[in-house]
């Protein structure tokens, strides 16, 4: 069985120094073919607690990242433009678009550039990704500008698409965010903030769907739910932005307000109703405001539900 200290070791003593990490053959991994498969499976499960070491490591970096993309989306204008190709693309637009059912982001302040479109989304469009007039002319396409946060997501980290996206939306003064799993990375210094997330070899080698997949994955969920709580889409530990689009997320919203406001769930259905089932309102409802009045609080103070609840006590 290996242990996922064994991830941190570097393969091959002598590798052209050409090589990236993500690609390099680790004999540690050799004749993996020939093992029971329990240990296979242990193996790469190792090489998945790996990967979060890698995350743990960039956390300084992360903060970092947060809090410039958030000065930046506070305008009220401002949107996220996540880029990649291949896994790393896919883990970019899986994460963004959860953000509108999570946390109320709206669509219009989000893009995703993908190398390959839709279409390459399904099938691997894998020549797409070393065209790096594609993702430059797809990035001018977004009309990125200085109120924008750009994510570019590469495990190579020398990915010309998503390079070159990278690099004009730097030029056109969006903050620029790169994360990539190879040291030296030239997408990371395109970018304002590199986030380097080292995972090493693979347990297969150049599979970076395995454990770079997986740090890139845990670093974007760390980084939009710490972005959204500083944008005030969380309260008390609680999605209280998110759209409540379905039975389950409507009994999600009715029993939130109860629990914030201590109301029974007759009153919690009232106020969300008046308020067309926006959790942050109907909170504010519940406490008294009209929903008019809750509406323009919440907006007077940037979605801060905090602060809203706060103020209403000190005068009340």
């Amino acid at each position: 069985m290996v242990n996922a200290a064994d991830f941190a070791s570097k393969a091959n003593d002598n590798p052209p120094k050409e090589w990236r990490e993500t690609e390099l053959r680790s004999p540690r991994f050799s004749g993996l073919e020939t093992w029971p498969t329990g240990d296979v499976l242990s193996t790469l499960l190792s090489g998945q607690y790996h990967s979060l070491q890698a995350v743990s490591a960039a956390l300084p970096t992360l903060e970092l990242a947060v809090s410039a993309a958030a000065a930046r989306l506070k305008t009220g204008s401002g949107r996220l433009v996540y880029m990649g190709a291949g896994t790393s693309g896919r883990l970019a637009v899986l994460d963004g678009i959860e953000l509108g059912p999570t946390f109320g982001w709206p669509g219009d302040r989000i893009a995703y550039l993908f190398a390959g479109g839709e279409a390459g989304l399904k099938h691997a469009e894998e020549r797409a990704e070393d065209r790096g007039d594609l993702g430059r002319a797809e990035m001018e396409g977004t009309k990125v500008g200085p109120n924008d946060v750009v994510l570019g997501l590469a495990a190579s980290g020398t990915t010309p698409y998503t390079r070159e996206g990278v690099r004009l939306a730097r030029e056109r003064g969006a903050l620029t965010i790169a994360f990539a799993n190879n040291p030296e990375s030239p997408l990371l210094s395109d970018a304002e903030i590199g986030v380097l997330l080292r995972t090493g070899p693979e347990v297969l080698a150049g599979s970076t769907r395995l454990a770079a997949g997986t740090s890139q994955k845990v670093a974007l969920n760390l980084f939009s739910t710490a972005l959204m709580v500083r944008l005030n889409k969380v309260y008390q530990g609680r999605m209280v932005d998110m759209e409540a689009s379905n039975e389950k997320l409507v009994a999600r919203a009715e029993g939130m307000v109860m629990d914030l406001t201590g109301c029974g769930s007759d009153a919690a259905r009232q106020a969300l109703e008046a308020c067309n089932y926006h959790t942050k309102t109907a909170i504010l409802i519940v406490d008294g405001h009209s929903p008019a009045e809750a509406a323009a609080l919440l907006d007077r103070l940037e979605g801060d539900l905090g602060a809203a609840r706060a103020g209403r006590s000190a005068n009340s």
